[in-house]
């Protein structure tokens, strides 16, 4: 058990960011379902409200959890943090938006399967945003 504790505590972050990340692509899953259910996602406009309801919910479960059990971070500065981390997201909103377009609508990819796929994509490019960019440590001097 001390084993699995050392591993743990050695890759704590990376470990805890991707259980946010499954997660936080739950919520957004779930909310993209509910569109299905409500909006004509078939209607390529209306796909594109259904990918942006989905980011957003993903986007303000994804800062809260990832402030406090990812990164840790003690910035006292959270509209500044939560700003960055919003226009970190806006980037790959955009991948997320250019991926649901280009495979369904070109490839005619299955939108579930274009919404995994896409997924990945996100994941991996938020990482290393938030890790760089948005929560990173200053360094004392």
């Amino acid at each position: 058990m001390k084993k699995i504790w050392a591993l743990y505590k050695k890759y704590e972050e990376l470990i805890n960011y991707l259980v946010v990340g499954v997660m936080t692509t739950v919520i957004s899953w779930v909310t993209y379902g509910v569109c299905r259910i409500v909006m004509n996602v078939e209607n390529a406009l209306i796909m594109q409200i259904a990918v942006f309801l989905r980011w957003f919910a993903g986007v303000v479960f994804s800062y809260f959890m990832s402030r406090k059990f990812v990164f840790k971070s003690k910035n006292p500065k959270i509209l500044r943090e939560a700003v960055d981390f919003t226009m970190s997201r806006i980037v790959t909103l955009f991948l997320d938006m250019f991926v649901m377009w280009l495979l369904p609508s070109i490839f005619h990819i299955n939108d579930w399967i274009a919404t995994f796929v896409s997924a990945v994509l996100v994941v991996v490019m938020n990482y290393i945003l938030s890790k760089f960019v948005v929560f990173r440590k200053k360094k004392v001097r």
